[in-house]
C-alpha cells in the first residue's frame, strides 16, 4: 500500500512552518540590530582611543586645526588630482582639513576609514548647500554617522581668511585640552546621529558671535535634542515644545537610543530618554529654547541641526551638573 501525505497534513505542516517563521524572523532582525549596535559601540570606542592618542602626542590638546592639504580627501576617489586643490565652496571641500573632516585628525591612529561610518546606515551621500552633488562623492565628508563634540575641542576657521576676521578662533570654554574635562568617564566626545546634514556636534555661541576670538559652549539644550533625535509630527519646532517627542526616531538615532563615545576612551549606548535626561533644559541652561543659526525650526522632515554652529542667545549657566556635556563634576 502506497503511503502519502493527505492535504490536511500538508496544510498543517505549512501552517507550522509559517508560525515558526513569524516567531523567528523578528528574533533574527533583533539579533542583527544588536550586532550593529555592538559594532557601533566598538567603532566609537576605537575612535575615542584615537582621539586620546592624538592628544597624547600633542601636549594634551584636542585637534582643531584648519588647513588645506592637496589629495588629503577621506574619499580616495577625490585624490590624485593634478593642479586642483578642493578647499572652497565652488569646488567642494575634499582637501580641507578642519572640523567638518575631523576624521583626518585621528586617521593616523585609527587607520581604518570604515570605522567612521555608522554600521546601521553605511556610506551616506547627503546633498548639502556646500556639497550639492553629495557630502561624500563631492566633498569627501562623512555625515549621518559619528559626530565629534567640537565644543570640547574648539574650532578654527582660519584658512584663507584675513587676520582679524570674525570668529576665526573658536575656543572651548574648557580650554580645549583633555585634562580640562572634569569627568572624562561621563563626557561625550563622540555622539551618534542619523542627521545627514552634519558631521560634528555643533558649537554654541553665547552673547559673542562676532569677535575674532570667541568662547564656544556645548549645544546642551534638551528641547533641541528632542527635536534632533525624536519622532515628531509637529509642523514646527515651536509647536513641538508644548509636547516634546518621547520616542526615538530611527532615522535620527538608531535602535531607539544613541551611542556615545566618552572622553576616557569608553563607549556606551544610551536609551533616548536617558540621553535627554542627561541634557539640561533650556531653563536650566539659562538660554533660549529656540536657538538661532544652525537649527531647522520649521520642517519636521528635516528637523534638527543643519550646520556647525548654534546661537544660544545668552551665555549659558555652567554651574549645573551634567557631566555628559562637561558641565559640573
Amino acid at each position: 500500500m502506497k503511503k502519502a501525505f493527505t492535504l490536511i497534513e500538508l496544510l498543517v505542516v505549512i501552517a507550522i512552518i509559517a508560525i515558526l517563521a513569524a516567531i523567528l524572523f523578528p528574533v533574527f532582525a533583533q539579533a542583527k540590530a544588536a550586532a550593529k549596535k555592538a559594532a557601533g559601540i566598538s567603532n566609537q570606542k576605537q575612535i575615542s582611543l584615537g582621539i586620546i592618542m592624538y592628544g597624547a602626542d600633542n601636549d594634551d590638546t584636542y585637534p582643531r586645526n584648519d588647513d588645506c592639504i592637496a589629495n588629503s580627501s577621506l574619499n580616495g576617489a577625490l585624490n590624485n588630482v593634478v593642479g586642483a586643490v578642493n578647499c572652497g565652496v565652488s569646488a567642494g571641500f575634499a582637501h580641507r582639513v578642519n572640523h567638518f573632516s575631523w576624521q583626518k585628525w585621528t586617521m593616523p591612529y585609527v587607520k581604518n576609514i570604515q570605522l567612521y561610518f555608522n554600521t546601521a546606515r553605511g556610506n551616506t551621500n547627503a546633498t548639502t548647500p556646500s556639497c550639492p552633488s553629495g557630502s561624500w562623492v563631492q566633498c569627501g565628508q562623512i555625515t549621518g554617522s559619528y559626530l565629534l563634540n567640537t565644543a570640547f575641542t574648539g574650532q578654527l576657521n582660519t584658512w584663507n581668511r584675513a587676520p582679524g576676521s570674525s570668529t576665526m578662533l573658536r575656543n572651548s570654554w574648557l580650554g580645549g585640552s583633555m585634562t580640562s574635562i572634569p569627568n572624562v568617564a561621563g563626557a561625550g566626545i563622540l555622539m551618534e546621529s542619523g542627521n545627514l546634514q552634519i558631521g560634528v556636534v555643533p558649537i554654541a555661541y553665547g552673547t559673542d558671535s562676532s569677535s575674532t576670538s570667541v568662547t564656544v559652549y556645548p549645544p546642551a539644550v534638551r528641547e533641541v535634542w528632542a527635536w534632533e533625535l525624536g519622532k515628531n509630527t509637529a509642523a514646527s519646532y515651536s509647536a513641538s515644545l508644548a509636547a516634546p517627542a518621547r520616542e526615538a526616531d530611527e532615522l535620527r538615532a538608531a535602535f531607539a537610543g544613541i551611542i556615545v563615545g566618552h572622553a576616557d576612551g569608553s563607549a556606551k549606548f544610551y536609551q533616548y530618554g536617558k540621553f535627554l535626561a542627561f541634557t539640561p533644559t533650556a531653563a536650566e541652561y539659562g538660554v533660549s529654547a529656540t536657538p538661532a543659526f544652525g537649527i531647522n525650526t520649521t520642517n519636521s522632515a528635516l528637523r534638527g541641526f543643519t550646520g556647525g554652529t548654534v546661537g544660544l542667545g545668552a551665555n549659558p549657566n555652567l554651574t549645573i551638573n551634567y557631566p555628559l556635556w562637561g558641565l559640573g563634576q
